[in-house]
């Protein structure tokens, strides 16, 4: 899978992209991450990319002509493969483990970071496919952004995790928080893991999971179980608590 990012600063991403599982399932070339300098696409000799908004008001706008150039040429780079372009900007949709698991099924990413108070209307009109946030507050730009979102998506990608279980039974994919975790020692200061969990009961740890699982969600977010995939003993247990 390729994720192409196009922004003002590549150095952003060092660190977030270059370093552990996702380092590791690049250098494998399960997945590929290219940057573009959007500077790189400027014609006038001080590389500008943004100008005054029409209409008066503060701050500038990146415009649409080195937009235009940039997105379109890292789109032709590979024939007629097609691409999701994607703008991180505020005004977006939220993005999620549902959002994740859909661009996960693309082979071709391309990220616009945005910067200033944004991008001209017609490149948004013309060339970008999605929008997508991770949130409502404002950030400097769309770099972090578009890290998170690669992150999120690139997991789910098959051969990056070396256990596909993991990620059936993680927290969001199935619209319920995860169940806690144990590992040793058996006591730590006082603490001791639940008995059910050493038992070897492979039932009753399932069953203790899918509980602590549902108490949790209940708990701290109760509007997943909205959408949550419910079974009649998922609905037996929400009863009882």
């Amino acid at each position: 899978m390729r994720f192409d990012i196009l922004t003002l600063f590549p150095e952003m991403f060092t660190g977030p992209l270059t370093s552990s599982i996702i380092k590791r399932a690049r250098d494998r070339g399960i997945i590929e991450i290219n940057l573009f300098n959007i500077r790189d696409y400027s014609t006038n000799k001080h590389r500008t990319v943004d100008d005054t908004p029409y209409g008066g008001g503060a701050g500038m706008v990146m415009g649409p002509e080195v937009l235009t150039r940039a997105i379109e040429s890292v789109t032709s780079r590979y024939g007629s493969s097609p691409y999701r372009v994607i703008l991180m900007c505020p005004q977006g949709r939220v993005f999620n483990q549902a959002l994740a698991s859909e661009l996960a099924g693309e082979q071709n990413l391309l990220f616009v970071c945005g910067h200033y108070e944004g991008i001209d209307e017609r490149v948004r009109e013309s060339l970008v496919t999605d929008e997508i946030s991770i949130g409502d507050y404002v950030l400097t730009g769309g770099e972090l952004p578009a890290a998170v979102v690669v992150d999120a998506v690139a997991r789910l990608v098959p051969g990056v995790l070396g256990e596909t279980a993991s990620i059936v039974e993680e927290s969001f994919q199935n619209n319920l928080l995860e169940y806690p975790h144990y590992t040793k020692p058996r006591s730590f200061r006082g603490q001791t893991v639940p008995e059910v969990l050493l038992s070897g009961h492979h039932e009753e740890i399932r069953k203790w999971r899918r509980r602590n699982s549902l108490v949790r969600t209940l708990a701290r977010r109760p509007e997943l179980l909205l959408r949550a995939e419910l079974t009649k003993e998922d609905k037996e247990i929400l009863k009882e608590i």
